[in-house]
Parts: structure tokens; C-alpha cells; sequence
């Protein structure tokens, strides 16, 4: 190859890293043509073109994106280079068994590092971010939010939000959310919706998109903070003052096999213990145990996540269908998550299994993720699914439903039959305080 010949280069992803790796390592450096995305843990990705929009003057026609199991192919057609890994919350075997696929094929096989992808800001970043999806990293954010807003007294706290491209991507380019009429306009979906109405409901506005640095540079003019709340235990995309991320013990020994969540672990400042309420005490020793031998330096936060009805004696004796967040059931890989925690403690009589009554697209999710336990997973990545949901709630023969996402689900979907929201919120044990570490690194 001479030395002009640029690199051939296929970025595996799943409609986020990917596109963030592109834009800040690969979009204008003409040493490089990534010929194609591929794409997998997000459906009808696959298809879709990154728009000339947003791949810049050196890619005119944009970029094909194509389903992940065709990367043996795509490497063979068009003699592809290197294979760059993009995706996160997979175990450290998955990531290597797709490396070996690669090499097979006659691929290198690459990882990015944090410092070439992370976007410097001209105001502080506090990241939180998780080792695993389902840590409790939403209920973490919002802790930031409130002591942030209430006790260090800052008036404008802006959010910035792990991308979750599902429409139109160049549409989607710069998101801003300050009202739930924006989520409306941006015909958001339910996991969209999970992460942004709670900064909304707070009086915080919340940006989101496909170009992050240029969301960054928005979101600087109207922030004297910033929170980066990131997803699917990805690493920030923005250079962080303070880097806190949440491991959960309800899953000992995933913060250190799973990708890039052991390198967010390894780059933390703070470490939250979360769930420490519920969880086996055993478990919370190995957790804590893996946190100071992977990155002795951190400081350690633990925490409960108490649960929160308002009629628990509604709930007492009824046959109850357990509605859980979606992500937190999928790539997370749990079986329940607080909705079954809430049933059990406020005495449902029973958790009605929706399995045998799930529709279409639901009972293709089942099929996806057979872990999945006796609940229905909040899916919705758009209007088909989201009526497939609905269908699926209200042919389940439960006498109450228990919403357990982080939003009020019957706003979007018409439920038949009574419910009620299933809240959490975080709650440090012991100190160090989250507040005590951002009044010392953050106090005016």
C-alpha cells in the first residue's frame, strides 16, 4: 500500500460510539476511508446511510450502514483494512470473539482510545457513566442534578446525553429538550424519553443528537455546568472534571468483564456501590473488593436505591404485570430490575409471566433476550412497537400493572386497567457523600 493509498476502515457500532468515533477521529483525516458501519443492539439501523450532512466534504454520498453479520463479507468486497470496535456493554469475550472474526477475514482489529474521542469543554463536566446498563446510573444523574441545582446553588445545569439516534440522523444532529412538547416534536421514543423527561421534570434542559461536539458547543452557551449522562456503560464522550461511575452488586465480577465498563471503572474518580440495600452482602464485598484492586485511587460512594409507590396498599394482594425498563432487561441482561423488587416488598399476591401473551415485535424481544424473567420489557424504538407494548399490557390478565421505568408510561400508552409508577431515586449510606465530593471539587 503506498503511503497516499488511505486505510480501508469498517466501524462496527450500534448507532452511537460509532458515529462519535468517526466523527472525532476519522471525519477529516484523509488518511482513512471507512467504507461502511455495521450495526447491531439497535433495530432498523441497519439500511440506513450516516448523511453526506454529517460524514463531511470527504464523503459525499454518506455511508452505508449494514447489519453486523455481514462483516466477513464487507471485509472481503472491499478489502477493508481495520475493523474499529465501537459499541459497548458486551463482555470482554464478545469483543474478541468479533476480533477474531475480523482477523480471520484479513482484518486488523482496532479500539480507540478515550483520549483521541473524548471533546474538551470550556465548563466543568461531571460524567457519570456505569459498568453495566441497569447499574442505576439515571437515578445517579439526577442525584448529580439536585445537589448540583439545590445545594451548590447553580442556576444553569445543562445535561448532555449518550446518543440514541432512532429517526432521522441528520434531522438529529443538534437535540435540545426543555419541554415535554420538544420530545413531541422530535417524535422521541420510550428509551429516549426515559433519560430526557427526568431533567425536564427538574427544570434542566437536556441535549442529545449525532454530532456531539457540535451539541457541546450549544449546550456551552447556556450551561455553567454540564452533566454528561452517559449510556450503555460507554465512556464519556467529553474530557470530564469528574469522572463518577456506578457498579452494581447484583452482577459481582461485571465490572471487570465487560467492555468498556472495566475501563470505566479503571478511569473513574468515584465509584458508587449501588443497590447495597438489596443486595447480597457477599456480593457487595466482591464489588467493593474488584473497585480497590482495579483502581485503588477512587473514592467509594455506596448506595441504596429505595423504591417508592403512592399506594402501596393498592398493590397488596393483587395479581400484578411487572413492567421493567427495557435496555436494563436486553443488552443488560437482567431478569428484573425494581418493578419485581416493588411487587415482592408491597405484597402483590402474584407476578403475572407476559411471555404467553406478548405480541409481534415483543415476542421477537423474548425471543432475542430468553434471560429475560417473569416481566415485560418497556420496549418501544417506535410507533409499531410502542403499539405492540400497549397490545401486549392489556391482553396480560393481571389485576394492576407496575410501571417501573423512569417515566410515567401511561402518558403514552393506554393502559385498561389500574397502575401505578414504581419511583427510585438514590440514596448514599456512609460517606464519603456525592454532595461532599461536588461541593469540594465544585463549590463556588
Amino acid at each position: 500500500m503506498s503511503e497516499h493509498t488511505p486505510q480501508r476502515i469498517l466501524i462496527a457500532g450500534a448507532a452511537g460510539r460509532d458515529f462519535h468515533n468517526f466523527n472525532t477521529t476519522f471525519r477529516d483525516d484523509e488518511s482513512f476511508r471507512v467504507v461502511a458501519f455495521t450495526a447491531t443492539q439497535i433495530p432498523n439501523i441497519e439500511g440506513r446511510r450516516y448523511p453526506p450532512e454529517l460524514a463531511g466534504p470527504l464523503y459525499p454520498a454518506g455511508i452505508p450502514i449494514f447489519p453486523e453479520d455481514e462483516m466477513e463479507a464487507l471485509i472481503a468486497k472491499h478489502q477493508i483494512d481495520d475493523v474499529v470496535f465501537a459499541y459497548s456493554d458486551v463482555s470482554h469475550e464478545t469483543v474478541m470473539h468479533l476480533a477474531s472474526r475480523a482477523l480471520a477475514a484479513g482484518a486488523g482489529f482496532r479500539l480507540l482510545g478515550s483520549r483521541g474521542t473524548m471533546v474538551r469543554s470550556t465548563k466543568p463536566i461531571v460524567a457519570v457513566c456505569a459498568v453495566r446498563t441497569g447499574s442505576g446510573k439515571s437515578q445517579t444523574s439526577r442525584r448529580v442534578l439536585q445537589i448540583l441545582q439545590e445545594e451548590l446553588g447553580y442556576e444553569r445545569v445543562v445535561a448532555i446525553r449518550h446518543p440514541m439516534p432512532y429517526g432521522n440522523l441528520a434531522a438529529q444532529a443538534v437535540q435540545r429538550f426543555a419541554t415535554f412538547e420538544d420530545m413531541e416534536r422530535h417524535n422521541c421514543t420510550i428509551e429516549e424519553r426515559e433519560e430526557y423527561e427526568p431533567y425536564v421534570e427538574r427544570g434542566a434542559i437536556i441535549y442529545a443528537g449525532v454530532d456531539y461536539e457540535a451539541i457541546l458547543r450549544e449546550a456551552e452557551k447556556e450551561a455553567d455546568i454540564i452533566i454528561w449522562d452517559g449510556g450503555n456503560n460507554d465512556l464519556p464522550f467529553y474530557a470530564p472534571d469528574l469522572h463518577i461511575v456506578v457498579v452494581d452488586p447484583h452482577r459481582p465480577g461485571h465490572e471487570l468483564a465487560y467492555h468498556p465498563g472495566e475501563a470505566n471503572l479503571r478511569m473513574a474518580d468515584v465509584v458508587v456501590i449501588n443497590k447495597v440495600d438489596t443486595a447480597v452482602h457477599e456480593n457487595v464485598v466482591i464489588v467493593q473488593n474488584n473497585v480497590r484492586r482495579a483502581n485503588p485511587d477512587a473514592l467509594i460512594v455506596k448506595a441504596a436505591s429505595p423504591i417508592f409507590v403512592d399506594d402501596p396498599a393498592a398493590i397488596r394482594g393483587q395479581r400484578v404485570l411487572v413492567v421493567e425498563d427495557g435496555p436494563t432487561l436486553t443488552h443488560g441482561e437482567m431478569a428484573y430490575g425494581a418493578g419485581v423488587v416493588a411487587a415482592d416488598y408491597f405484597g402483590a399476591a402474584e407476578i403475572v409471566d407476559p411471555h404467553p401473551y406478548a405480541v409481534r415485535s415483543i415476542a421477537a424481544t423474548y425471543e432475542k433476550y430468553p434471560s429475560t424473567g417473569p416481566v415485560l420489557p418497556a420496549m418501544g424504538y417506535g410507533a409499531q412497537q410502542i403499539a405492540d407494548l400497549e397490545e401486549t399490557i392489556n391482553v396480560t390478565p393481571a389485576d394492576m400493572v407496575l410501571i417501573a421505568t423512569p417515566i410515567d408510561l401511561a402518558r403514552i400508552v393506554d393502559i385498561d386497567r389500574p397502575n401505578q409508577r414504581v419511583r427510585y431515586e438514590l440514596q448514599e449510606i456512609g460517606r464519603p457523600t456525592l454532595s461532599e465530593i461536588l461541593r469540594e471539587q465544585f463549590g463556588k
